[in-house]
C-alpha cells in the first residue's frame, strides 16, 4: 500500500469525483503516545481517514477540526487538520472499556465540523449522529449540509495500524440531471464492492483499476498526509501569560517549575524561574 497518500481522480464522462485515502505511519504516530483500548483505535483511525477526504472537498486553503462527543464511555474524539493534510488527534474518555463501533462507544451525540479558512469567516456545521457507522454518519452529514450525493467507505487494520478511506460525490455540472444521478448509483454500486483488504494493500493505480477498468478514470497528482501537533513552546509561554504572577510565583515556589504537557502528542514543556522572569514582575498587571 502506499503510505500515508490521499489520490484525488475524476471520472471524465460521468459528472463524478471521487479520492481515496491509505495511512499508516500517520496513524501510528498518533496513536504511539497514548494507551486506547483497541475499540478507540478503531474509531480515530476512522475519524482520521474521514477527515482527510473532507478536507480535501473543501478547495481552501485553512484549517479543520471534526470532533464527535456523545454521552458514552468515549467522551469526545478529535481530528484537526488543514489543507495541507496534517493532520492530529485526540481522544477523550470517561472510563475504560471494551466496546467497539460508534454507538458504543459515542452513545448519542453529535459529530461537529469546523471549518477556518485562512481568510474569510469561519463555519461550523453540526449533525447528530443517527447512522450505525461513522462513514454513514459524514455521508449524512453531506446530504444535509451541503445537498450533495456523496458516500464514503472507511477501512481500518488496528493489528497493523492501517486505516484507509474511500468517497465518490457527484459533480451537478450538467443539465441532465437524470444521468448524473444514475452515473453516481452505478459508480457506487461498483465502489460498494471494495474489500478491506483491497483498500489497505492495493496502490491507488490498481486499486482503481480493480473498481473501475471499464471507466474513463483521470487521477491527479497525489499528496501526502503527514502527522503535525501544532504545539510550541511560544504557545505554551503565551498560556503561561495569562496566569497571575503571584499564581506563578507560587507554583515556582512549589515544584520549581511549572509544566505544560500537550494532549496530542504528550510533549512536556518546562519553565524555570529564568524562563519566566518576564511574567513574574507584579508591575506588569
Amino acid at each position: 500500500m502506499q503510505q500515508d497518500i490521499l489520490n484525488r481522480y475524476i471520472f471524465d464522462e460521468m459528472h463524478v469525483r471521487g479520492e481515496l485515502v491509505q495511512l499508516n505511519k500517520t496513524y501510528q504516530q498518533i496513536l504511539e503516545n497514548h494507551e486506547y483500548p483497541v475499540g478507540v483505535q478503531a474509531l480515530i483511525g476512522e475519524l482520521l481517514a474521514a477527515t482527510c477526504l473532507l478536507t480535501a472537498t473543501l478547495k481552501l486553503e485553512g484549517e479543520i477540526a471534526v470532533q464527535i462527543q456523545g454521552d458514552g464511555p468515549v467522551g469526545y474524539i478529535s481530528v484537526n487538520g488543514n489543507n495541507n493534510q496534517e493532520m492530529r488527534a485526540i481522544a477523550r474518555m470517561r472510563e475504560e472499556t471494551n466496546a467497539t463501533g460508534l454507538k458504543d462507544l459515542i452513545g448519542k451525540g453529535n459529530m461537529v465540523i469546523t471549518i477556518r479558512p485562512n481568510v474569510g469567516e469561519p463555519y461550523q456545521g453540526v449533525v447528530a449522529l443517527e447512522k450505525d457507522n461513522l462513514a454513514d454518519c459524514l455521508s449524512h452529514y453531506f446530504e444535509v449540509s451541503e445537498q450533495i450525493p456523496t458516500k464514503l467507505w472507511l477501512f481500518i487494520d488496528t493489528e497493523t495500524k492501517q486505516a484507509a478511506g474511500k468517497l465518490i460525490q457527484l459533480l451537478p455540472d450538467g443539465d441532465d440531471k437524470a444521468k448524473q444521478h444514475a452515473d453516481y448509483e452505478h459508480l457506487y454500486q461498483i465502489t460498494n464492492t471494495l474489500k478491506q483488504e483491497e483498500a489497505l494493500s492495493l496502490n491507488a493505480e490498481d486499486l482503481l483499476y480493480r473498481l473501475y477498468h471499464q471507466e474513463k478514470v483521470r487521477l491527479f497528482e497525489p499528496q501526502a498526509v503527514t502527522y503535525k501537533c501544532s504545539c510550541s513552546e511560544e504557545k505554551c509561554l503565551n498560556a503561561i501569560a495569562q496566569i497571575e504572577p503571584s499564581e506563578l510565583k507560587s507554583i515556582l515556589a512549589e515544584q520549581g517549575n511549572v509544566s505544560i504537557t500537550c494532549d496530542y502528542c504528550a510533549t512536556t514543556y518546562s519553565f524555570d524561574e529564568n524562563g519566566l522572569v518576564q511574567f513574574l514582575d507584579d508591575t506588569k498587571h
